[in-house]
């Protein structure tokens, strides 16, 4: 039986997301920058360490990152802490980003029930939304489940997710590399239950999906006790933990060995450091996205010429 007109508009609007950042991506490599305004950063700027000084930076950052990286991901910490005025001006470097076409992401780590998480549709996905972005990053420690109603609000208004599976901390390998005891994946480590419940809404989308997963670069040494495979998961894997975290090219082609253009590979500080002169930032950010282009071809080279 084939679909009907509004089956196949929902599904069209469900696959927005990952249709719009593969084409980002293959326009402007597997960067994305970072905005994070630490307080020491403010200070070296030069910038007041208050909401002001964080909007600056976030849009000074946002100059440097335009036709040079396939997203930005705001850290919503560095703004929450300034209160109401953090987030007044949150909003104003998304409507900015916004403007310039730039892709969204807001690095929030939400999770709770669904009841009460539901409500964060309202904050990043539906329009009018007053933190309107593209994705969001979100945790699932009250079980991956129980972020199914929210990712179906982000994907039914061609939004995306990145949800929590590998991160670079060392001390989470502990927590997601643990054998699950019982339920589906009973057996299987805490990550791979995430990583197989975020690729069942890719398993409905053509091309890379709109369901993201978070896999930090630096996690190389435990990739194989987790026992997810990143070349066989088919929407984005945003990447942590390049440059000031310690990963380098060679923790990128170990970790994402295999992977066709999916990998998302997120760099702040390593950036942030060269400011605020934009000359130099944009100069950096040419640099870094260079390196992380080749690192990731390199990757895929890699798996091809095993295969063979």
């Amino acid at each position: 039986m084939s679909s009907s007109p509004i089956d196949s508009e929902r599904k069209a609007m469900r696959s927005e997301f990952g249709v719009r950042l593969r084409i980002s991506m293959d326009h402007y490599g597997p960067l994305c920058v970072g905005i994070d305004p630490h307080r020491k950063l403010l200070t070296d700027w030069g910038y007041n360490v208050d909401a002001s000084g964080a909007e600056m930076f976030s849009m000074r950052m946002l100059q440097a990152a335009n036709g040079r990286a396939a997203a930005v991901k705001f850290q919503e910490s560095m703004f929450e802490r300034y209160g109401s005025k953090g987030i007044a001006a949150l909003e104003r470097v998304l409507f900015a980003a916004r403007q310039m076409g730039i892709i969204t992401i807001v690095d929030c780590l939400h999770g709770g029930l669904p009841t009460t998480i539901s409500a964060l549709a309202d904050a990043y996905f539906k329009s009018g939304a007053p933190l309107l972005a593209d994705a969001i990053t979100l945790l699932p420690y009250y079980g991956a489940r129980s972020l199914s109603g929210l990712i179906d609000e982000a994907l039914d208004n061609g939004r995306g997710v990145f949800v929590a599976s590998l991160t670079s901390n060392p001390e989470g390998a502990s927590l997601q590399t643990a054998i699950r005891q019982k339920g589906e994946y009973r057996g299987k480590t805490v990550a791979y239950g995430i990583a197989s419940t975020a690729q069942k809404f890719n398993d409905t989308m053509p091309g890379m999906g709109s369901v993201g997963l978070i896999i930090g670069a630096t996690i190389g040494q435990w990739i194989d006790e987790s026992g997810i495979d990143p070349s066989q998961f088919t929407g984005p894997i945003l990447s942590p933990g390049y440059g000031w975290q310690g990963a380098e090219a060679d923790d990128l082609r170990t970790v994402f060995k295999g992977t066709k253009g999916n990998v998302l590979v997120t760099v702040s500080r390593f950036i942030a450091k060269n400011g605020p002169d934009i000359s130099n930032l944009s100069a950096a950010t040419e640099a870094i996205a260079l390196d992380i282009r080749q690192a990731l071809m390199d990757a895929t080279l890699e798996a091809d010429d095993s295969a063979d």
